[in-house]
């Protein structure tokens, strides 16, 4: 009998010659600085655990003081009967942290983009993007099928120069972009791209997801970062990175969060966050309020870190926060390299194209605010040796 989806079997093998083909790796204990992944103990730089909350006490028995009082799931999507007290207070509470009117909850950073826009823009509409934007945004805007122009990487002059061509159109114009790019990095030039947008009445959007907990007082994020309360119409977070749980938010005026509540698809048709997730959310916002020297340590640790790597004589291309890329070229190298670290106890992915451009693939590298500087110095020795014996460094 012939097989309809033989040409998905050919394609993995094609992976599988050009020495890109990835078999998931188990991690078999908490996400932690040192983990314990395929039976084998690693220095874990893979993970997005920024602040290390992500096992912490506070959030674990948040989760379950909130499942033994609420149960294990809420039943129902947000607009029927999965909207728990739970739910609304965690939203007020990321308002506020925030410095916004209100705030909604998606069940991820990608829903929430990808809702978002879809939602807020139609096909008469034009999307002015960053190039480097997060495949989330890029699947909305897609959604959304309103025009979508597309501008070079950081280059505020050329967003400018995108709305100024459509001035004369007709619909509404959305200025979009990530905070921190999550491959690279680098933070984006938010001022001068707020600027444009109010010049033209653009609508200015932003995907903080990798600033959140990282950028800005206590983790604010980047519109913190630059002072530019008030000036962002759309923020959006996520719970599942600096926050250590799950999920994703989107902040904004009191209307704009209604106008989504009745017409972001995700929102509508996903049964709603569980109790446990929810509680644990709402003690990692507390931690971050309490305890900005995790933030402090995070960077400080990154500092270090990234000085080290760079007086091996790595390239870690554009990056400014603890997302650090190793460059090397080729995809082919970066899986292998990935591979031969993770042999010698250090676990960091091999990333190449299409989620990097062919040509700029890396092993990414994140730092985060509970690794010791005794484990950045032992993965810096061990990307080193690795990187010489396979001519990654000469």
């Amino acid at each position: 009998m012939n097989n309809p989806l033989a040409y998905l079997s050919e394609q993995i093998e094609a992976w599988k010659q050009a020495g890109t083909y990835q078999r998931l790796r188990e991690l078999e204990s908490a996400c932690a600085p040192v983990s314990i992944v395929d039976h084998k103990e690693v220095i874990n730089l893979a993970s997005n655990n920024y602040l290390g909350l992500a096992n912490h006490p506070k959030l674990v028995e948040a989760a379950i003081d909130a499942t033994r009082k609420y149960g294990a799931g809420t039943g129902a999507v947000r607009t029927i009967s999965g909207t728990m007290d739970l739910h609304m207070e965690l939203e007020r509470r990321i308002a506020a942290f925030k410095n916004v009117e209100a705030c909604v909850v998606f069940q991820s950073g990608f829903t929430a983009n990808a809702g978002t826009v879809s939602a807020i823009l139609s096909p008469e509409d034009h999307i002015i993007s960053d190039e480097l934007n997060h495949a989330s945004i890029i699947d909305g805007c897609r959604l959304s099928r309103a025009r979508i122009h597309v501008f070079p990487h950081r280059d505020a002059s050329a967003a400018a120069g995108k709305l100024d061509e459509l001035q004369s159109e007709s619909g509404r114009k959305l200025l979009i972009t990530d905070g921190v790019f999550s491959m690279d990095g680098d933070i984006a030039p938010l001022a001068q791209l707020v600027e444009v947008a109010e010049r033209y009445g653009a609508i200015m959007m932003i995907d903080d997801a990798h600033a959140s907990g990282v950028l800005g007082r206590n983790g604010r994020g980047t519109v913190d970062h630059f002072n530019l309360h008030g000036r962002v119409h759309i923020q959006v977070g996520t719970l599942s990175k600096a926050v250590g749980v799950l999920g994703g938010y989107v902040c904004g005026s009191r209307d704009f969060i209604d106008y989504l509540y009745h017409r972001a698809r995700p929102f509508l048709f996903s049964t709603s966050h569980p109790p446990a997730v929810v509680g644990a959310c709402m003690a990692a916002f507390e931690i971050m309020q309490n305890e900005p020297e995790r933030i402090a340590t995070l960077w400080s640790n990154t500092a270090h870190f990234k000085k080290s790597l760079q007086q091996s004589g790595f390239n870690t291309g554009a990056s400014e926060t603890p997302i650090t890329p190793i460059m090397v070229g080729e995809a082919k190298v970066a899986h292998q390299f990935s591979r031969a670290l993770f042999e010698e106890g250090l676990f960091a992915t091999g990333i190449g194209y299409p989620t990097v451009p062919q040509g700029k693939a890396r092993v990414r590298t994140i730092v985060t605010a509970t690794h010791t500087v005794e484990q950045l110095d032992r993965a810096v020795e061990i990307l080193a040796r690795v990187a010489r014996r396979m001519n990654i460094l000469s």
